[in-house]
């Protein structure tokens, strides 16, 4: 076939397919042609520049931040979400984008983790559309959740709602998210409560986490779940950064030792890392060290955060 005739071919398959979107198989039907024919023709159309795509990113997304950042950190997904100002809408934004990415990714039978006493998790049970996403699935709250905080703050509420809107079980760990001593911990690990929860942190399709830094939120403050000021002293002394799920890491994203880790009742990190795809969801300014130190340890696989963090995640140097 001469030169002009297999370019005025492959041209002719490629409006067929693109422009009048045929399939293969009808183009193979009208054509005569063999069905690895057209399809040699069109990826021969593509790599001639026959063929040429373009794609507009609309106004408030950003795709080529999410692509540096998954691409630096080796990220399954980012989500960057255009919100006009840090605080509640800041946290509603997160929150509403969390629960989109979560209705087109949840399976059936799925075993769904989520943390405690996120104000971002806490929108994006909000902001889901109830629906049979997870049936016959189970949702695991993964640190302890009994506080001060009540209505719907209170993080058994957290594990529970969000069960009830994809159609799974929750499984609750009935215990506070700090005790008061590494005895008090061994002790409320034995109970069979607790028990039910843990012996499922290995199990886990998917882990929601929240991503704290070493101020502790409002809602965290008033819960009771929280070190004191001279322990979180301490641990920023001996490099902590941030935390998940209470068990502090460094700016590289390493567990820092500490005995105070003997007094959390949740996921530790080499568990959550055993995790099939770990969520993390976080916002604003004094987020970004620990978000950086988590992305640089491997400690997620998906980042939902906002416009402003994830540009300083970018400007950073390793």
């Amino acid at each position: 076939m001469a030169r002009v005739d297999e370019l005025r071919l492959m041209a002719k398959v490629a409006r067929m397919y693109y422009i009048q979107e045929l399939n293969q198989q009808a183009i193979t039907e009208k054509l005569q042609l063999h069905q690895s024919t057209i399809s040699r023709m069109l990826k021969k159309a593509r790599a001639l520049n026959l063929v040429r795509f373009s794609v507009t990113t609309p106004p408030g997304t950003f795709a080529e931040i999410e692509d540096q950042l998954a691409a630096r950190f080796d990220l399954k997904d980012v989500v960057v979400v255009d919100s006009p100002a840090e605080g509640e809408a800041m946290v509603r934004d997160l929150g509403a984008a969390l629960a989109y990415f979560l209705e087109t990714t949840f399976k059936p039978g799925q075993t769904i983790g989520i943390s405690s006493w996120s104000r971002s998790l806490f929108a994006m049970v909000d902001a889901l559309h109830p629906g049979e996403y997870c049936a016959n699935g189970k949702v695991v709250q993964i640190l302890g959740g009994i506080g001060n905080v009540g209505g719907d703050f209170q993080a058994i509420h957290l594990a529970q709602r969000l069960a009830a809107s994809i159609g799974a079980q929750p499984i609750l760990l009935q215990s506070p998210a700090v005790v008061g001593s590494p005895e008090a911990q061994r002790v409320l690990m034995r109970d069979s409560a607790v028990k039910e929860a843990t012996a499922l942190f290995d199990q886990l399709d998917i882990a929601l986490v929240g991503i704290g830094s070493m101020e502790p939120s409002k809602i965290l403050a008033v819960s009771g779940n929280i070190f004191s000021r001279k322990e979180r002293d301490e641990l920023q002394r001996i490099g902590a950064v941030g935390d998940i799920c209470f068990r502090y890491y460094n700016s590289d994203g390493q567990p820092v030792k500490s005995p105070l880790m003997k007094r959390v009742i949740g996921i530790d990190l080499d568990t959550l890392r055993k995790c099939k795809r770990v969520v993390g969801v976080a916002g604003g300014s004094r987020k970004v060290p620990a978000i950086l130190a988590a992305l640089r340890g491997g400690l997620l696989d998906v980042l939902i955060t906002e416009q402003r963090a994830a540009e300083a995640l970018v400007a950073t140097q390793d």
